[in-house]
C-alpha cells in the first residue's frame, strides 16, 4: 500500500480524490472514474460452488478498488499502488492466457475473457489500490477482477447483468488466469448487501440475501490470516476439483449437489476410499449450509457455531485442504471463547474464521498470537469484517 493512498486509515472522500490524484500523476490524464469491488469471507459451503451445489459467502469491509481512463488505442497500461513494479504496458492484440503475469493476469483476464464474448474492450490506463490481503483466501483476486468489470461494463455500455459479470470473471480465471474456480467468490463480490450474507444456489445462479448481523447478537467475526500463501492456480486444488467429478460420474449424477446425506452409505460401496471422503464433504457441507441459512433465519447468527465447527473437521478430515496454522487457528479460538471457527476459502492456507463473542474477542486474539508464537509459525494478522455492499462506482 503507497503511503499517500491509506484506505484503512482516511477518510472515503479523500481516498478516493487521492487515488484518482496518484492516475493523474501516473498517467497524464484523468480518470473517467473510481470502482470498488469487495473481497468476500465465505461463512460456510466450501468447494460446494463447482458442485453446482449451495454457498453462503459474504462480502466484506476491504475492497479493490480501480480509477480507470479509456484510451483511444489497443494499449493497456496498468500500475498497482502496491509494491515498486512500474507501470506494465501491454496490448489487447496480445491477451492470450498465459501471456501475463502476477497481478495484471487479473484485470487482463477480464478484458480478454470481454473480448471473447464480442465485446469491444478499448485500451485503458489502470491504476489499482487494494486493501484485501494478498493469499489469505479472502479473494483478493475476484475483487480486481470485480471492479475492473464493473469499470468496464459501464465504460464499454455492454450493459452486463451481474450474472453475466460472473460468468465472465469465472471465465477469466478459469481459462486465462488458469485456476478452475467456481462462481462463488465473484457472485459475492457483485452481489453482496450490507448486513446479510449472499446464499447462492450455484446451480442457477439463483441468490437470496440472508441477514447476517453479529452487533445486535453481541458477537464479532474475526479473521486471521495464517500468513500461509495459497494458490488457486496449483495441483491441489485441481485434483480435488478432479475427486468430485469422477464421484459424480460413478454415481450417475451430474453433479455432487444432486447427491443427498442418505446417498453416502451408498457411495461408500461404490468409490475409492478418497474419492468416497471427498464426496462427503461436499454433500455434509452442502447440507450443513441449508442449516446455517435456516437458522440465521430464525435463532440468528449466536446458533451456528457448531456448523462452523463441523465444516473445518469435514475441511481438515475429509477434503484434506487446511494445514498446521489454520487447525491452530481454530483450536486455539474455540478453546478460549469463540462459539464456532473453521479455515475459509480453498485451502492449503489461508485464513480461518472464528465467530466471537465480543467480550471474548480480546482473549481469542492474545490466544491464537501466542499458540503461533509458541508452535514457532509467522504472527498471524487478526481482524473483523462485517458485511457490505457489493461492487459500485465510487467516483
Amino acid at each position: 500500500m503507497s503511503a499517500a493512498f491509506d484506505p484503512l486509515t482516511a477518510p472515503e472522500s479523500t481516498a478516493v480524490e487521492d487515488l484518482a490524484a496518484r492516475f493523474t500523476r501516473e498517467f497524464g490524464g484523468v480518470a473517467a472514474g473510481v470502482w470498488q469491488a469487495p473481497g468476500r469471507v465465505n461463512l460456510i459451503g466450501e468447494h460446494t460452488d463447482y458442485n453446482e451445489g449451495f454457498v453462503l459467502p459474504f462480502a466484506i469491509d476491504r475492497t479493490a478498488r480501480v480509477a480507470v481512463a479509456v484510451r483511444p488505442d489497443n494499449t493497456v497500461r496498468l500500475l498497482s499502488t502496491y509494491g515498486d513494479q512500474g507501470v506494465v504496458t501491454t496490448s489487447l492484440d496480445s491477451l492470450q492466457p498465459g501471456s501475463a503475469k502476477g497481478w495484471t493476469k487479473y484485470p487482463l483476464g477480464v478484458m480478454w475473457a470481454l473480448r471473447q464474448r464480442g465485446i469491444d474492450v478499448p485500451g485503458v490506463d489502470l491504476l489499482l489500490d487494494s486493501n484485501v490481503p494478498l493469499g489469505a483466501g479472502l479473494s483478493s483476486s475476484h475483487a480486481i477482477e470485480c471492479a475492473v468489470i464493473s469499470a468496464l461494463n459501464e465504460l464499454t455500455g455492454a450493459g452486463l447483468e451481474a450474472e453475466d459479470m460472473v460468468l465472465a470473471t469465472q471465465q477469466a480465471e478459469n481459462d486465462f488466469v488458469g485456476a478452475p474456480t467456481g462462481i462463488m467468490d465473484q457472485s459475492a463480490s457483485l452481489r453482496g448487501s450490507k448486513g446479510h450474507a449472499v446464499f447462492l444456489d450455484c446451480r442457477d445462479q439463483h441468490v437470496s440475501l440472508v441477514p447476517f448481523e453479529t452487533e445486535p447478537a453481541d458477537l464479532v467475526m474475526l479473521v486471521i490470516d495464517t500468513k500461509v500463501s495459497h494458490s488457486h492456480a496449483d495441483g491441489g486444488y485441481a485434483s480435488r476439483r478432479a475427486s468430485c467429478e469422477l464421484g459424480a460420474e460413478v454415481l450417475g449424477v451430474k453433479a455432487l449437489r444432486d447427491l443427498q446425506v442418505a446417498d453416502l452409505e451408498e457411495a461408500a460401496g461404490l468409490l475409492d476410499e478418497v474419492t468416497f471422503r471427498r464426496v462427503r464433504h461436499v454433500v455434509t457441507e452442502n447440507d450443513r449450509v441449508l442449516q446455517t441459512v435456516d437458522l440465521l433465519a430464525g435463532q440468528g447468527p449466536a446458533a451456528i457455531g457448531p456448523l462452523l465447527d463441523a465444516s473445518h473437521a469435514s475441511m481438515r478430515d475429509d477434503f484434506e485442504i487446511s494445514c498446521p496454522e489454520l487447525d491452530l487457528a481454530v483450536e486455539a479460538s474455540r478453546a478460549n471463547g469463540a462459539i464456532g471457527a473453521r479455515m475459509t476459502g480453498g485451502g492449503f492456507g489461508g485464513a480461518a474464521i472464528a465467530l466471537t463473542p465480543v467480550g471474548a474477542e480480546q482473549t481469542v486474539r492474545d490466544a491464537v498470537v501466542q499458540a503461533f508464537a509458541g508452535a514457532g509459525f509467522t504472527a498471524p494478522d487478526i481482524f473483523t469484517v462485517t458485511p457490505a455492499a457489493g461492487a459500485m462506482r465510487i467516483a
